[in-house]
């Protein structure tokens, strides 16, 4: 009895020995890498009140209708651009140079407007805002 305890104490003994100086080898080779530049960029969604407060602010913007050209005949909220979404990834470079520029992004149920702000966020756009679509747009559209 006495040999296993103290066969236990010396294998706890080594075990503690061998964890620290594994330990202490680790630890002087790691790097360590701040969080904040693991982030990923991504797109601001809000709500189609907050959109046409942009909209009346007065600061620039660009507004992006995603919709097909036969849905956007049909109506579409004044200014806007209509690149589908379909489309976002071969024509936004040509026709948003400015990959800065604040951009307002909606469809027709918010589906659509979605893809194209990932995508657009893809391509390197920083300030892109997506609203959902039209048919939740209480404000004027033009035709």
């Amino acid at each position: 009895m006495q040999k296993l305890r103290r066969f236990i104490t010396m294998l706890l003994i080594s075990l503690s020995l061998f964890g620290l100086t594994a330990c202490n080898n680790v630890e002087d080779n790691v790097e360590t890498v701040p969080v904040a530049t693991t982030a990923t960029l991504s797109y601001e969604q809000i709500n189609a009140e907050k959109a046409k407060e942009i909209m009346d602010s007065g600061v620039d913007y660009i507004i992006i209708d995603s919709r097909t050209d036969e849905e956007f005949s049909q109506g579409h909220i004044e200014g806007a651009i209509l690149i589908p979404e379909y489309e976002i990834a071969q024509r936004a470079e040509t026709e948003l140079p400015d990959k800065d520029a604040l951009i307002l992004v909606y469809c027709r149920s918010g589906r659509r407007s979605k893809i194209a702000s990932a995508e657009l966020v893809k391509l390197g756009y920083t300030n892109v805002k997506e609203f959902g679509g039209i048919i939740d747009w209480p404000y004027e559209i033009v035709q």
